[in-house]
């Protein structure tokens, strides 16, 4: 960040913040944004909401975006409700929505402790001790976030929730996975399998839809944060649910198969302590199967803006080569559903 921006940037936050002083004493552009810049502010603030502050966190666009994303205005709304609910979350401090003060619209929210590195919260040993308690923590914080239901003046952009939410995120993948310039017919076998399969749709509520390890923070073994809300919208909970425990977020310690670092028992009790009841969860294999299929043909869309010389990315280059995981990843899910019901 230049000069003049950090000092434009220091002048709107004391305006905004309403302090007798305050001074950004030092920057740190943070690793994992491929959609979105997250800059660690050091500031030095008196007086105003942020005295006694001495971190915060600015989160902006970066370079490249995926369309499906909320812009920073609409994220920041999102992250608000979110802090309301009681959820933890940093608590969101100020929006510029212009694009005036540093080219490009922005928010301020204050910095959490912690990691999340997927590795460290899945393979570290010293966590081991608390794992059945950080399980439940994030069942309980899904929880909190499934309670806030439409309509939502402050969550008008976005829009009606779907009267059957499964139905439309298998249509949009068919829209999505069409417009690759080359079929993948595993993914559309999946697909065809999730539309014969389909439960009968539920109440919506709000869903952060990308809720998973590496999108928290976790100090000494508890949860601090849930980051990263540029997909929630209105969907079935056992989207979250799924996506969490689908195993392409486990990091590869498929054992813990609620995002690999607890127990799917432990998810689930967290979650009916908050809620006070369960969700129908004979049908989280379904939206697992959904989460693999989806986060596959993210992978392909990632992998196509490098192929096609829109945009040259190493990143987006290898997180394309993931779809061929997710492909062989959908056969056996698909498999091991159908084994079981010749079980019963």
């Amino acid at each position: 960040m230049k000069a003049e921006t950090r000092a434009a940037l220091a002048d709107w936050l004391r305006s905004e913040t309403g302090a007798d002083n305050f001074e950004i004493t030092g920057q740190k552009l943070l690793s994992g944004g491929a959609i979105q810049e997250n800059w660690l502010l050091e500031i030095s603030a008196s007086g105003g909401t942020l005295g006694g502050t001495d971190r915060v966190v600015l989160r902006t666009d970066a370079a490249s975006g995926v369309d499906e994303s909320h812009g920073r205005p609409e994220e920041f709304r999102l992250l608000s409700a979110g802090f309301e609910a009681g959820m933890t979350v940093p608590e969101p401090l100020a929006l510029e929505a212009a694009g005036t003060v540093i080219g490009k619209p922005f928010y301020v929210m204050r910095a959490a402790a912690g990691t999340a590195s997927p590795r460290a919260l899945t393979r570290d040993e010293s966590m081991h001790p608390q794992r059945r308690e950080l399980a439940r923590q994030i069942g309980r914080e899904m929880a909190k976030l499934h309670a806030i239901r439409a309509p939502r003046a402050d969550l008008d952009f976005l829009g009606i929730p779907p009267a059957d939410p499964a139905a439309q995120r298998i249509s949009e993948l068919y829209g999505f996975l069409d417009s690759l310039p080359k079929a993948y017919p595993a993914l559309e076998w999946g697909l065809r399998w999730l539309e014969l399969n389909k439960p009968s749709a539920g109440a919506s509520a709000l869903c952060h839809r990308d809720f998973r390890t590496g999108n928290y923070m976790v100090a000494e073994g508890r949860l601090t944060a849930v980051l990263d809300w540029e997909f929630a919208g209105w969907s079935d909970p056992l989207e979250d649910i799924g996506w969490f425990c689908a195993r392409c977020w486990r990091f590869g310690v498929d054992e813990r198969e609620a995002g690999g670092v607890g127990s799917r028992a432990d998810l689930y009790a967290g979650y009916e302590e908050q809620a006070g009841g369960p969700l129908d969860w004979d049908n989280v294999p379904f939206w697992e199967v959904l989460a693999t299929v989806r986060w596959g043909t993210i992978a392909l869309l990632q992998g196509e803006r490098h192929n096609s010389g829109a945009e040259r990315s190493i990143e987006l280059a290898l997180t394309g080569r993931k779809a061929a995981e997710m492909e062989l990843d959908v056969l056996l899910q698909v498999a091991e559903i159908e084994r079981s019901k010749t079980h019963v």
